[in-house]
């Protein structure tokens, strides 16, 4: 009997589920929240972008790679990915199911290691975070029999 772990997640919440068996349902294991990925991106930093030298008589303002709602989305999936990491380490499931909004989706897959990418067996794009457990065992038949 294989162990199957369901993490249903977007930039500031996730669920992680497990699954025993056929006949076995879904069983909420953790409930994740990141608060700072719902502030406003001006309450995320403590001061205005600083300012560089341009060419000539003018300046221009500093623009970081990427702004402060996307680092904290961005910590968000590394830490989901080492919760992931540790489940596998400790050998609690042999089996992962990722239902994630597609923009978060991708920054979970940056943060898997290959021994999780291994144990993917699907993936689903969508933002199911708010679907009742119901709901989301009803978007999950295809993939897993509950």
């Amino acid at each position: 009997m294989s162990t199957t772990w369901i993490l249903v997640a977007n930039a500031s919440s996730a669920k992680l589920f497990i699954n025993n068996g056929p006949k076995k349902g879904l069983n909420r294991i953790k409930e994740f929240d990141h608060a700072a990925s719902r502030s406003k991106a001006a309450d995320l930093v403590s001061d205005r972008p600083g300012h560089n030298q341009g060419h000539g008589n003018g300046r221009g303002a500093y623009n970081p790679p990427t702004t402060p709602k996307q680092h904290e989305a961005d910590q968000f999936a590394l830490e989901l990915a080492r919760e992931l990491d540790q489940g596998r380490t400790g050998n609690h499931y042999q089996r992962l199911i990722l239902v994630a909004a597609p923009p978060f989706m991708g920054l979970l897959n940056k943060h898997l290691n290959g021994h999780i990418g291994h144990l993917v067996t699907d993936r689903l794009e969508k933002d199911y975070t708010k679907a009742t457990d119901r709901e989301l065992a009803g978007h999950l038949e295809g993939c897993i029999y509950l």
